[in-house]
């Protein structure tokens, strides 16, 4: 099931993971934010609709080779990520995107990550969606 159409605590807290590639476009009252460290390969800038990029809210560069989108590896990526999530530069990036929600209501989460379910975007989801959850 993917993340546009699964609900769950980040659905319901508002934050929603779009996959750049298949986005269907600005809703009203969304904020849209770039969450990979990565520009988007084969994207041209004025193709991907978003606020800002948050590239200090994605995994570390290290993390990101080390996990190599193996689904076998999420469990271990998750705990590793959010463990990075916790310290700068990262916990400042989740406290800048909660405010967001809170103040949008709506905040799409855009990555280029063909696996969405096993993404750091997805993880990231999941962070914000308990922070709002408090």
């Amino acid at each position: 099931m993917s993340w546009a159409t699964r609900t769950g605590a980040a659905a319901k807290a508002g934050v929603e993971v779009v996959r750049v590639h298949e986005d269907s476009g600005r809703r009203p009252g969304e904020h849209r934010v770039l969450v990979d460290r990565l520009w988007p390969r084969g994207m041209q800038k004025g193709a991907v609709d978003f606020d800002e990029w948050a590239k200090d809210a994605a995994p570390s560069a290290e993390l990101r080779r080390w996990y190599g989108h193996d689904p076998e590896r999420f469990g271990e990526f998750t705990r590793r990520y959010k463990a990075e999530l916790d310290h700068e530069p990262g916990a400042s990036a989740v406290e800048r995107l909660r405010g967001l929600a809170r103040r949008h209501g709506r905040l799409v989460l855009l990555t280029a990550t063909r696996d969405v379910d096993h993404s750091g975007a997805a993880v990231l989801a999941d962070v914000l969606a308990a922070g709002r959850a408090r």
